[in-house]
């Protein structure tokens, strides 16, 4: 489950078991249920602050829980819309945000990172990428509009509709992350990178927040449904 650390002004969520290395961190309800308890534990502090999200071992996250799911069929879209709602609360987080990408981060967990203010991705291994048409899923709704709002639209349509797999180097020359580091490094360039903001923690930050992301926020709103959506995993 996700657990919480602090260096300095940043916060540092982890995405795993404190410990454990071989975690995919998919997204189980009760993981949704601990990951937004942190975010409330950050957003309660006091003080300039900003946030970074981290795992460790070979994956960053491998998004929606495909077990849970297919064991609980009448629920997929109340989970799909909890899993919206994370990526509506990062987008407007009243601290500033960095997802530092430790490994592979696959379908919604690439979503969770394009989630972030900023991204930093680990050079020597992993990948961002979105398979699902490599799997015959669809995107829901809420998910279509948070990728072609946040990457540059030829970059969208080639992720979406070809299942690369983009390196770190990749990555950050299609504008999917914005820097990238040695495994060594990576979690401190990140939390460099969100020091250097923890003083942009003021009450305006979420209403910038607001009006930057209006167009993928009320995308993000939309409710899943059987009229709008076929059964989706990622």
């Amino acid at each position: 489950m996700p657990y919480l650390d602090r260096d300095g002004d940043v916060f540092v969520l982890y995405l795993g078991n404190e410990g454990q290395t071989d975690s995919e961190n998919r997204f189980h309800p009760e993981w949704i249920d601990q990951f937004q308890a942190l975010l409330d534990e950050v957003e309660a502090s006091e003080g300039p602050a900003a946030l970074v999200t981290v795992s460790s071992g070979k994956f960053y996250s491998n998004g929606l829980d495909t077990d849970w799911l297919f064991g609980n069929v009448d629920k997929h879209y109340w989970y799909l819309d909890r899993v919206h709602a994370i990526y509506s609360r990062l987008l407007t987080f009243p601290l500033p945000t960095v997802a530092a990408v430790n490994g592979h981060a696959f379908g919604a967990g690439a979503m969770l990172a394009t989630s972030h203010d900023f991204r930093v991705m680990r050079t020597d291994r992993g990948y961002w990428c979105l398979p699902e048409v490599h799997l015959g899923m669809r995107f829901t709704p809420a998910m279509n509009s948070l990728l072609v709002e946040r990457l540059p639209n030829q970059v969208a349509l080639e992720a979406m509709t070809t299942g690369r797999r983009y390196t770190a180097a990749d990555a950050r020359a299609a504008g999917i992350v914005d820097d990238t580091a040695d495994p060594a490094d990576l979690l401190s360039a990140a939390v460099a990178r969100a020091a250097a903001l923890a003083g942009n923690r003021k009450p305006n930050l979420p209403v910038i927040k607001r009006h930057l992301h209006e167009r993928v926020l009320a995308g993000l709103a939309v409710p899943t449904t059987a009229e709008n959506m076929e059964f989706t995993a990622g």
